[in-house]
């Protein structure tokens, strides 16, 4: 019954990216007015939306009351499954997303990635994460959150793996706020080198912005660090909520009140 069902999910997922592509591709005409292509990029997070509302498998929602970030702001998460964007779309702004550059090839699914103005990153390539971070600097400059995942890949267990140097080294140069939110539930939802989904209840949450004012790069490792204790802490209050036992104890050690 899970393979039949999940054969539908995609079916369904497929259907959606299908007619949500040809609904967006018509708003290519906003751009010249919409530089920031909050329309465009708005349709294409309302895609992911009404894929994850039809999943008969997931029950995705908020958790708490987000603020609105600040225009300059780099919104950093921990990445669990690819199930992540389709929750973390349920908030309610506009913000660029970071992604692998082999997703953008996806038919439906990457011309629309395209569309709503994400950047294409190609994993080990020095290069293409300079030209990257450059584009991301350029959104921020003209007022638009942009959205990474520090670890870089989806963790295959509840321990986080290392940050990433590159969305904290953008905070700091480009002097724009970090925002940490955490998502709970959704490795479940979709098993990391698995095609079967799975029932799922997941949330996401949003934190405390962390100000970038006065810091260096001589400030990277200690701002990392901040940002991390955030997600953990943020992600042991969704645990109990989504069902998913606690990490390590090193885990739980970090997971302290975010400040």
């Amino acid at each position: 019954m899970n393979a039949l069902l999940s054969i539908y999910a995609w079916l369904e997922t497929g259907v959606v990216a299908l007619v949500g592509f040809c609904l967006q591709a018509p708003l290519i005409v906003t751009w010249p007015f919409d530089k920031r292509k909050v329309i465009t990029g708005r349709a294409f997070r309302l895609i992911g939306v009404t894929a994850a509302k039809l999943n008969p498998f997931w029950k995705f929602a908020i958790h708490g009351n987000p603020v609105r970030p600040a225009p300059r702001t780099v919104v950093v998460s921990n990445h669990e499954s690819n199930a992540d964007p389709f929750i973390i779309s349920l908030l309610p702004w506009e913000m660029k997303w970071l992604g692998k550059a082999s997703l953008f090839k996806i038919p439906f699914v990457g011309w629309s990635m395209w569309l709503a103005g994400d950047i294409p990153v190609r994993r080990g390539e020095k290069d293409s994460a300079q030209g990257a971070m450059a584009t991301c600097a350029r959104w921020l400059d003209k007022g638009m959150p942009v959205m990474i995942f520090p670890e870089g890949t989806r963790s295959k267990t509840e321990d986080l793996l290392p940050f990433k140097d590159g969305a904290f080294r953008l905070a700091i140069e480009t002097g724009a706020d970090v925002l940490p939110m955490a998502v709970s539930g959704t490795r479940r939802a979709l098993p990391k080198h698995s095609w079967r989904f799975a029932t799922s209840r997941a949330l996401v949450t949003v934190g405390t912005p962390i100000s970038t004012k006065g810091m260096t790069l001589a400030d990277l490792e200690r701002l990392k660090q901040m940002a991390r204790e955030q997600i953990l802490a943020l992600r042991a209050t969704l645990m109990p909520l989504t069902g998913v036992e606690g990490g390590t104890a090193s885990d739980k050690e970090q997971a302290v009140t975010p400040r």
